[in-house]
């Protein structure tokens, strides 16, 4: 489709800002899908396309936190892997399921994460102890944390930090470097699915794409070096900010 080089300025503005705000927080979607929207963009080209861009953000993230050591491909390599064969199954099973009840869980999911970390006083510390070993964590969280971002897609990122922090005892800026590379995989198996179904506006894609990895490169360099607080408040916003989305949309 055709777009105004004006409009396409702007959407490679929104998805920088949403780039670098998705590597700190996640949420980075509630800016780039209505900005796609209100641009003239299709509703499921603009799923479609929003996943594309959002896909190259991730992957910046992710190859940051590997290249730079802050987290192992060793340690990635399965957890990417559940997180990829989750997202597969929600994409697929999203088709058949009732929208009125898929609905209701979005908004539940948000809520969970914004009143955790604004509510819990030592919501970034983690517990002394794993409450689970790696295993059964990848196994089972990952691949359903996966599955809801296969089939609906808000919160993600926030959702694999909060369960890094409470399941596996992470400290907080791990658990967000972590996150980084299982979304990653999670959008580029809901990616393949919309592409397969020709549900992509490329070169509106193409622009995005370049806001997003200069977004998400500095980003990556300043997770490590903001204060877990900060980190914190950020999620409660962008959770926040995503539930309001949500509702009023």
């Amino acid at each position: 489709m055709d777009l105004a080089w004006q409009t396409l300025a702007i959407l490679a503005v929104v998805a920088l800002v949403a780039g670098f705000l998705d590597t700190l927080a996640g949420g980075g979607g509630l800016l780039t899908l209505p900005a796609l929207l209100l641009a003239g963009v299709p509703p499921l080209q603009a799923l479609g396309t929003n996943k594309l861009q959002g896909s190259f953000g991730t992957g910046m993230a992710t190859w940051q936190v590997l290249r730079r050591r802050r987290v192992r491909w060793d340690d990635a390599r399965w957890p990417m892997l559940w997180a990829f064969l989750g997202s597969v199954a929600g994409s697929v099973a999203v088709q058949f399921a009732d929208a009125d009840a898929l609905r209701i869980l979005i908004p539940v999911v948000l809520a969970v994460i914004a009143a955790y970390f604004a509510f819990v006083p030592r919501a970034h510390h983690p517990p002394d102890h794993e409450r689970m070993s790696a295993a059964p964590y990848e196994a089972s969280v990952v691949p359903a944390i996966g599955a809801y971002d296969g089939a609906f897609g808000p919160g993600t990122g926030s959702l694999f930090a909060l369960a890094g922090v409470t399941l596996r005892a992470y400290p907080l800026v791990r658990s967000t470097a972590v996150a980084k590379t299982l979304n990653f995989a999670t959008n580029i198996a809901s990616l393949a699915v919309f592409a397969i179904a020709g549900q992509m506006a490329w070169a509106v894609g193409g622009v995005m794409i370049a806001g997003q990895l200069v977004g998400a490169y500095v980003g990556s360099h300043v997770l490590f070096r903001v204060s877990p607080v900060v980190l914190r408040v950020l999620i409660v916003v962008m959770s926040v900010g995503m539930l309001m989305r949500y509702l009023l949309g």
